[in-house]
């Protein structure tokens, strides 16, 4: 919110709000926030730590803000990003220019297990590998924006970005009405419109999109449920589907349906038994063939989790140099590959000042945070590490930006990063903003939800400041919004009911 010469312009309004705002307040609409968020359902879920695994996700009521011009600078990073991994994904999965020419050592990909051979000569529909991409990005000053890693699988969060903004225009109209935010409500219907677009061709104008889940039991099932009742279409298990004739058909009540698209958010490795795991119980057995034959578009498309595997992340901008002929706008944190001699011999002198992550990791599980960390636990890692050296890389603690956030003592400051979400099909689309994450414990670097960390609005403000004129035609068009508002927390939890138990209504009916 500050700078070295005081508040920032972006972050003017906020600042006077807070002052004015008593503390009391505060806490009523913190805790408002939060039953707000029970009554719909918002939930992400945690194994392994005993007890209920269904947790509501913290949700903080001091909004991050973002100056109009420095998202705009943002956005063409991004979009410079996605396409160079796109590219990428095309060429290793094709002719595989990029490791001929030795810009990225064959080995690293070639033998890496987010790498399917078998997918070696596939086209997916459209041509697009990663349709829904998450880009983990932290800003260390004011100009300062690092991408911390690339999320090209199946990355999750935007219906908390959705939801965040439906409680705050509830939770505090007046402050909204004294902005102009950028929307973030179009999400849906853009997802919806990318996803058409990569259709087979055969589909026409009305390709059948549906939404593959796990089931009720994955952490990110309220999400699927959320998106595909905003999308209007169905969400679907795997025993919901069958494949005849290397064709996807969906059970219904008036009997099979052709599926053209599958938003799918289950990993690789679970998607067709006949094609990875054999004991996979939530995939659908021919749904490769089905995809080989160019009959069904699967977002994201298989194998996509090799760029943005972390030991391929250093090689990011050499992707954007070599197939875009550009300088990255995006900067990368500059990383370590422990597989690397000297790389790992300063990585195992200096664990006290690093941050180690695993390579395959995710979700905050794996990483030590060298200046947190205890001598036991750095022991532990320089034993980890010099037994699989190829399983870690190691990054600089970086100085993240901090938010004003409530906590028990009052208004403190908190690291946050951000999570922009792009959409490619025949056009790239960015919603302004993105999820907003926030380390809610003192000092703590690590924003994950499963590791203790919650959520904030991010807001992009149309310019850099509000203005009389913009303020009342932002306070008419939300007392819109917010009757729309009531009327879907009243019904969420109907439509929530509904798409739950469209795919067990459906398993009971037909059979393909």
């Amino acid at each position: 919110m500050r700078a070295e010469d005081g508040v920032r312009a972006a972050y003017a309004e906020i600042e006077r709000w807070l002052r004015a705002t008593p503390r009391e307040q505060l806490d009523r609409k913190r805790r408002e926030a939060e039953l707000l968020f029970r009554r719909i359902g918002i939930t992400f879920a945690v194994y392994g730590e005993g007890g209920d695994p269904e947790r509501l996700i913290p949700f903080d009521i001091i909004p991050r803000i973002i100056a109009r011009s420095e998202w705009d600078r943002l956005s063409v990073g991004l979009r410079q990003r996605v396409q160079a991994l796109n590219a990428f994904l095309a060429d290793v999965y094709g002719p595989q220019e990029i490791l001929k020419a030795g810009r990225i050592p064959s080995a690293l990909v070639l033998e890496n297990e987010g790498f399917h051979k078998a997918l070696v000569g596939v086209r997916p529909p459209g041509g697009v590998y990663t349709h829904i991409s998450g880009i983990d990005m932290v800003r260390t000053g004011p100009d300062d924006f690092y991408v911390l890693e690339d999320n090209c699988r199946t990355p999750s969060g935007v219906s908390y970005m959705l939801e965040n903004r439906e409680a705050m225009l509830r939770l505090f109209p007046k402050l909204f009405a004294r902005h102009r935010i950028a929307p973030v409500s179009r999400y849906p219907e853009e997802l919806l419109e990318t996803l058409k677009a990569v259709a087979p061709a055969r589909a026409g104008e009305h390709p059948t999109v549906a939404i593959l889940t796990p089931g009720p039991y994955n952490s990110a099932y309220y999400e699927h449920c959320f998106l595909a009742d905003e999308m209007g279409v169905e969400v679907v298990e795997g025993a919901d589907l069958c494949v005849q004739d290397r064709v996807v058909y969906m059970r219904t009540t008036a009997g099979p349906k052709r599926v053209d698209v599958l938003y799918r958010r289950i990993d690789d490795e679970f998607l067709d038994p006949d094609a990875f795991r054999p004991d996979s119980l939530v995939g659908v057995p021919g749904l490769m063939e089905a995809y080989r034959a160019g009959n069904v578009a699967l977002a994201n498309a298989p194998g996509g989790g090799i760029a943005d595997d972390k030991a391929v992340y250093p090689y990011v901008p050499e992707m954007v140099r070599f197939y875009l002929g550009e300088e990255p706008i995006l900067q990368n944190v500059p990383t370590f590959l422990c597989e690397r001699e000297e790389d790992r011999k300063y990585v195992l002198s200096n664990l006290d000042k690093l941050v180690v992550k695993l390579a395959k990791g995710s979700g905050g599980y794996g990483m030590l945070i060298g200046p947190h960390a205890t001598k036991g636990q750095r022991e532990e890692f320089h034993a980890r590490i010099l037994a699989k050296p190829g399983d870690y890389i190691a990054q600089p603690t970086l100085a993240l930006s901090t938010c004003p956030t409530v906590v028990e003592q009052g208004i403190a400051p908190r690291h946050v990063d951000l999570r922009p979400f792009v959409l490619s099909g025949k056009e790239i689309r960015i919603v302004p903003g993105g999820l907003t994450r926030v380390a809610l414990k003192d000092g703590s670097l690590v924003v994950n939800s499963s590791q203790g960390g919650g959520t904030k609005d991010t807001w992009v403000l149309e310019d850099e400041g509000p203005g009389e004129a913009a303020a009342q035609g932002q306070s008419q068009s939300q007392g819109q919004s917010q009757g729309q508002i009531q009327g879907q927390s009243q019904s969420q939890g109907q439509g929530q009911g509904q798409s739950q138990g469209k795919g067990q209504a459906q398993t009971a009916s037909l059979g393909c």
